[in-house]
């Protein structure tokens, strides 16, 4: 590997902080060609991995194809494969999230991304506003699909410019109208004034220990049979509700979370206080001989619409 010393320490440092699978493995790496993706990238290929990089355009911007061609370049001098895909994201609300669900079905299973301690701040207070419970306030889980989740944004811009490589920059990053900027741009700057310190590291090491904590509870739920009553009714709280939790997630061929009120109304037939009770998505928990079962519920049928009068 070519490169002066002070690069190769540079590159050292960095990758002793990162959770890459070991040298010869072959992976996929989610590329925008931002700061961060291309410190991924880059890192990457000189742990000794097989990267394929893989650029998603929204057609949302102007310079969605000249981002690709920065990407494809990357690859090309890295020694790395390169694929691209296009998706398209229609206008409307929540183009962030529809933008962000369609650029993970665009790309393969198992890919890695370039989230680095800072996203991981700013996912844990998104999702503190949000009411995520504990395992919103674990964030962003480190390892292989998330290698440079130590890292600082600073220090990817830092590599990038080390090796000579010129980020794309996203301009919509600008934009307060999105949740995630305000919080980048004016919350966490805010709360570090407040402090007298970088939050960013503070945040993501408390984030470390609520999800170790989190484990934990998982643990103990998993032994729990939420379909049994008795047991559901006479469990810690806390417990039946992570089981029930679990229990309803593994039935939703989206694996979305439950809310609140569900896991509660589950607990509320399993306590005896009502024999039944719907939990919304169509669907009835029912105890019968101390047991739970869920039912699907029939949609109502649809009103004929009036006639001319």
């Amino acid at each position: 590997m070519r490169g002066s010393p002070s690069e190769h320490a540079l590159l050292g440092e960095l990758l002793g902080r990162c959770t890459f699978p070991p040298p010869g493995t072959p992976v996929d790496l989610a590329v925008s060609g931002g700061a961060d993706s291309l410190a991924l990238l880059l890192l990457a290929a000189h742990a000794g991995l097989e990267p394929t990089a893989y650029h998603v355009d929204h057609g949302l911007r102007p310079s969605s194809s000249r981002e690709a061609q920065v990407v494809e370049e990357a690859a090309s001098a890295l020694g790395a494969g390169f694929a691209a895909r296009k998706v398209e994201v229609a206008p409307g609300p929540n183009l962030e999230a529809r933008a962000r669900a369609a650029r993970y079905a665009a790309l393969p299973d198992g890919v890695a991304t370039g989230h680095t301690a800072d996203d991981q701040a700013e996912t844990v207070l998104i999702n503190m506003l949000r009411g995520a419970g504990l395992r919103g306030l674990a964030g962003i889980r480190s390892g292989p699909l998330h290698p440079i989740l130590a890292l600082r944004r600073s220090e990817t811009r830092e590599l990038c410019a080390a090796l000579g490589l010129v980020p794309v920059e996203d301009e919509s990053n600008s934009d307060r109208g999105f949740l995630r900027n305000r919080i980048r741009l004016e919350l966490v700057p805010l709360l570090s004034e407040m402090a007298r310190r970088d939050v960013v590291p503070v945040i993501a090491r408390q984030a470390d220990l609520i999800r170790d904590e989190d484990d934990l509870l998982d643990g103990l739920a998993a032994g729990v049979d939420p379909r049994d009553g008795v047991c559901l009714a006479a469990l810690d709280p806390v417990l039946a509700r992570r089981a029930v939790r679990a229990w309803l997630r593994s039935t939703d061929p989206e694996a979305h979370a439950p809310s609140a009120a569900a896991v509660e109304r589950v607990l509320a037939v399993a306590r005896k206080v009502t024999r039944a009770s719907d939990i919304g998505g169509r669907k009835r928990v029912r105890r019968s001989k101390g047991r739970l079962r869920l039912e699907m519920v029939e949609a109502p049928p649809r009103k004929p619409a009036p006639g001319p009068k």
